[in-house]
């Protein structure tokens, strides 16, 4: 049986050079070109991005897509902007992180029973892939739950919950997208987060202590 690492690394290495999606392609390849002011003598990765973390992890975290100057640009998950800024210091908090920040990829950054991934794995524009974008990238999230088969998913965001239930082939009548809601999808249980953007962060619908809470019943499932 072939180690879930090389497994994780076969799948990543094909994520990287997806082209399905004419339109991310584009933009994401135009972003890196352009470049934002204050990174203009950096190189922007410019590609999917991802997954990363423990492979024999028992937490998986989803979130939306790659922002355009985070992860677009450093070619890790919620690493470079605002929303891993806030996500990393509360996991780092709760142990699941060695470290309270993360800039860039070799920047020491390792996750503790953690993996964290994306419904989208290109930047979109406006920060909003379409569903049909969505749709082509669910196989790699699929394989990702299948190789990890972690016992607990926490979603940040109404997007990451719709489309969990979608591969669980839940009906999403049957639940309702809260802040701390939770759901026995067995054997996985689902937690809901509001998405660390800077929208939820900066005007207090989404708090330090709301965050944390999130991780707790996290590490609390594992026992």
């Amino acid at each position: 049986m072939t180690p879930k690492h090389l497994t994780l690394e076969h799948l990543n290495t094909e994520i990287t050079s997806c082209h399905l999606c004419p339109r991310l392609v584009a933009w994401r390849e135009q972003v890196a070109r352009e470049k934002r002011k204050a990174y203009r003598d950096q190189e922007y990765w410019g590609k999917p991005v991802p997954g990363f973390g423990d492979p024999n992890a028992r937490v998986l975290v989803v979130g939306l897509a790659p922002g355009a100057h985070g992860s677009n640009r450093t070619g890790r998950q919620f690493t470079g902007d605002a929303s891993g800024d806030f996500l990393y210091l509360a996991l780092f908090r709760t142990g699941f992180v060695n470290q309270p920040h993360s800039s860039a990829r070799g920047d020491g950054l390792t996750l503790h029973d953690m993996y964290i991934t994306a419904s989208g794995r290109c930047a979109p524009p406006d920060n909003k892939p379409s569903r049909e974008e969505l749709d082509n990238c669910q196989p790699f999230l699929e394989r990702e739950i299948e190789i990890i088969q972690p016992k607990v998913i926490v979603v940040l965001g109404r997007v990451a919950f719709e489309r969990i239930l979608r591969i669980f082939s839940f009906r999403h009548s049957n639940f309702t997208f809260a802040h701390g809601a939770t759901f026995d999808l067995r054997p996985t249980t689902l937690i809901c987060s509001y998405h660390p953007s800077q929208q939820n962060t900066l005007t207090g619908k989404l708090t330090v202590k709301m965050f944390d809470e999130i991780w707790q019943k996290a590490k609390s499932l594992l026992k």
